[in-house]
């Protein structure tokens, strides 16, 4: 696993690599894999990817107002990908 921390790209440059940098907080930093590394390493798309963040970030940021994000990109999977609609219950 990469130690972001410390990560420098490959290519032989000095900078680090934009997993070591976070805008607005640090609420993805102090996880073991970030959850844009798991996204993009398993092709992971939109809908699914917004509920890994929000409910990877709840705990260390928004609470419960990130868990019904994330029911809410759920719900929209629901019904734009499996013509599914629960009125939206986590509104």
């Amino acid at each position: 696993m990469i130690d972001i921390h410390n990560y420098v790209r490959a290519v032989g440059s000095d900078k680090p690599s934009a997993l070591a940098t976070q805008v607005a907080g640090d609420h993805y930093k102090n996880a073991a894999i970030q959850p844009v590394q798991y996204i993009h390493a398993n092709g992971i798309g939109f809908f699914e990817g917004n509920v890994i963040k929000y409910v990877t970030r709840h705990r260390a940021k928004n609470g419960a107002e990130d868990i019904k994000k994330a029911i809410h990109y759920l719900n929209l999977l629901l019904e734009l990908e499996y013509g599914e609609n629960d009125g939206g219950a986590a509104q």
